[in-house]
């Protein structure tokens, strides 16, 4: 699951800046003389309500060598609510930049959010150290799909305030599949919560199962050579999770709980700073959060991390549904489950997300290279069937009624094209998905991405690998 964007009233602007050119469009000046090598994070906190919202520095911190890519430094594939860029301060060149989601962008369209209630959230801004003084901006995404500044400051990576002390030692990384440098190969990293020392070599086969699971998936088998997966040995004081439902509370190293956002099966950990420094052990560019329960939950938010029970129905497939998320940007495409979110966008608004759209132009569909000329856009399919189906009440588990579903969808004559099929992302009607079935439309087994959605995961693969 994950936020299906809104754009709130913003009350910290400052005057827009247009992308600089980057120093990978500067082939005279390289990665090496604009960056020291190392890992620069800035821990910052993200506050406000439905209507506004602020940042402020918690701290500045150097930690361990740079593991992500050291070409392609701006990135250019539109994706995210939120946009950061790291700006040289004398020159303005955008030296690095990065689009993302955040817990707060998701807070920020519920029921609290709107009605005034304010909070705030830990947010991290990762990336490679520059050498000279600069400004970090954070832009948000505006209804017509561009971006607007709302923050920036400037920052001396030389100051005494940037602390620089060694990261968190005495962890047991260990490698899963290695196929090359850090910075020529997307670098994933999967730690685990709610697992006790004596649980260790339950993680590790967690963490292989679900790890062969992702590079079983199309186009993750195809690409599995552009990847090295690790892992921590992160050891927590309690088996499990704290279920707030339930009135189970556990101490962990991470802090999971389920019930994030006051949804019950959404598991989300709201202190980043101990997650970012247990990570820091491992080079990394996306972090996967295991967490050793049997209950269904997880949760995937674009470049921040996803999270998936271990031990749940359905857990491998929920960790795929789960990365396409953190990974790709994409939008969930059912619209029949409950989600914590209360105000969406409207469906005169084209989302960013890759695989979801609202057809306002069917000639200008964005997928329409994939499109055969005998499918019709809009496409039909049998939704009025698979509606009844859905909001019947009879005595089926969860399961067999999705399996019911699928078996609906996979029997339409359209089923396998790509199209524009009514029916995403929380909403029954005004927004289109590219296939009938697909791993971001069910979490049931045997589904796969479909084209849309592995289009989208290979343009980030090329991203990180510099291709």
């Amino acid at each position: 699951m994950k936020l299906f964007l809104v754009c709130s009233t913003i009350v910290m602007i400052i005057s827009i800046n247009s992308f600089s050119s980057a120093v990978s469009d500067n082939p005279g000046r390289g990665f090496a003389e604009l960056f020291t090598g190392e890992t620069m994070r800035v821990d910052s906190f993200h506050s406000g309500t439905s209507g506004e919202e602020h940042f402020s520095i918690d701290r500045i911190v150097v930690e361990g060598a740079w593991a992500g890519r050291k070409t392609r430094l701006v990135d250019d594939l539109n994706l995210g609510k939120y946009r950061f860029q790291v700006r040289d301060l004398s020159s303005g060149t955008t030296l690095y930049s990065n689009g993302y989601c955040s817990i707060f962008g998701e807070w920020e369209t519920t029921g609290e959010a709107s009605n005034g209630k304010w909070k705030t959230f830990q947010e991290p801004f990762i990336f490679p150290e520059p050498r000279r003084p600069f400004f970090l901006v954070v832009e948000k995404r505006l209804r017509d799909g561009t971006f607007q500044e709302i923050w920036s400051t400037e920052i001396d990576g030389q100051s005494r305030f940037v602390e620089r002390s060694p990261v968190v030692g005495g962890l047991n990384v260990w490698t899963l599949f290695q196929n090359g440098p850090t910075s020529q190969k997307v670098d994933l990293l999967i730690m685990g919560d709610g697992y006790t020392a004596a649980e260790m070599e339950k993680f590790h086969s967690d963490a292989e199962e679900l790890a062969e699971v992702l590079f079983s998936a199309s186009p993750f088998d195809d690409r599995k050579s552009d990847f090295n997966v690790r892992a921590i040995d992160v050891v927590s004081r309690d088996s499990g999770i704290s279920d707030p439902r339930r009135g189970s509370w556990k101490k962990t190293s991470l802090g999971l709980t389920f019930n994030a956002l006051d949804l019950d099966r959404y598991v989300l950990s709201f202190d980043e700073k101990k997650i970012r420094d247990t990570a820091a052990a491992a080079p990394y560019d996306f972090l996967l959060l295991l967490f050793n329960d049997a209950k269904y939950g997880g949760g995937g938010i674009y470049n921040l991390w996803l999270t998936c029970s271990s031990d749940a129905p359905r857990a491998p497939y929920v960790f795929v549904h789960e990365f396409g998320h953190l990974f790709a940007g994409l939008a969930d495409e059912y619209y029949s489950s409950d989600v914590a979110y209360e105000n969406f966008e409207s469906e005169s608004q084209e989302p960013w997300e890759p695989n979801v759209t609202a057809l306002a132009n069917p000639t200008e569909l964005k997928w329409r290279h994939l499109v055969e000329d005998s499918t019709p856009i809009p496409t039909p399919w049998t939704k009025k069937e698979y509606d009844r189906l859905s909001s019947n009440r009879e005595n089926l588990t969860r399961y067999e009624k999705n399996s019911q579903l699928l078996n609906l969808v996979k029997s339409d004559s359209y089923t396998g094209k790509v199209g524009a099929f009514e029916g995403a992302a929380y909403r029954s009607t005004g927004l289109y998905r590219p296939e009938l079935a697909c791993t971001m439309f069910s979490t049931q087994d045997g589904t796969g991405f479909c084209q849309v959605c592995r289009e989208a995961i290979e343009r980030v693969i090329d991203l990180h690998t510099g291709k």
